[in-house]
């Protein structure tokens, strides 16, 4: 009897002062870490997406960020008229600074010339690609121009390109204009030169033709390899004679293509 009262009361205590721990705690964890993505094509440095440089010793193992509180952005070796570096690391690095490079720019420009190109998922994404593969710094597709070849600056082939940054990839190469109907492979070899194929999109911009080339009937969009080009003063009425012209079709573009009624403007080295 004495025990089933004692257990009467303690039934009691608990039922009128319930313990204040009334439930387990949901929601309960670590603070997650942030984690970086990295360059991994230097031997001895990398760049973290946060826009920091660092060697291989100073990453985080798990954040894979550089350590430190080094500065953000830095621009070692780059020629910052041109935006080409003499370092892949330091063209990424520099390339990241929001000042140099637009988001809302750059996720609209597709990755390669083709229109069925896709578009860069992050600014990290076009700039390390960018910093990698240029084509536009290689002369005859073997040779680098200058030792600043890793580029951040926008392709030829999207707008938005000042003509400033446009005239430093002409860096070597002898701008010509060709007789009436003639090739840039036979404007070039005429001069003892060959035809650099990959800087005729460089060449491919009205502020460029409008610089060696009279354009007295305007700067007209038009399509065909044979462009850029000026229409001969000879050429039929409906040809725009005395016009330039540029290509909208920017893929179909060769150091080949000739038009009896053009005159080409031809990129030679």
């Amino acid at each position: 009897m004495h025990r089933f009262s004692l257990s009467i009361v303690f039934f009691q205590f608990f039922l009128f002062f319930p313990s204040r721990i009334s439930a387990i705690r949901n929601h309960i964890g670590l603070a997650v870490k942030n984690t970086c993505r990295s360059t991994i094509q230097g031997r001895y440095l990398l760049t973290d997406d946060n826009g920091r440089v660092c060697d291989a010793l100073s990453i985080d193992p798990l954040s894979h960020c550089c350590l430190g509180k080094g500065d953000k952005f830095p621009c070692h070796g780059c020629n910052l008229v041109s935006q080409c570096c003499n370092s892949y690391e330091y063209c990424v690095s520099c390339c990241l600074n929001p000042s140099k490079t637009k988001g809302e720019q750059i996720l609209k420009i597709k990755i390669s010339k083709p229109a069925t190109a896709g578009t860069y998922a992050s600014v990290f994404d076009f700039c390390a690609g960018r910093c990698r593969h240029n084509s536009e710094s290689v002369v005859h597709e073997n040779a680098y121009h200058s030792d600043y070849h890793h580029c951040f600056s926008l392709p030829s082939y999207s707008s938005g390109v000042s003509s400033t940054q446009l005239e430093f990839r002409l860096n070597g190469i002898n701008v010509i204009v060709g007789r009436q109907g003639e090739s840039c492979d036979s404007v070039c070899k005429s001069n003892e030169q060959s035809c650099v194929s990959n800087k005729i999109l460089v060449l491919n911009h009205c502020d460029i033709i409008q610089k060696h080339m009279s354009c007295k009937g305007g700067c007209i969009e038009s399509v065909g390899p044979d462009h850029p080009a000026e229409v001969a003063y000879n050429a039929p009425e409906e040809l725009n004679p005395g016009a330039c012209l540029y290509s909208s079709a920017q893929s179909i573009l060769t150091c080949d293509g000739s038009h009896p009624h053009t005159m080409r403007l031809c990129p030679c080295a």
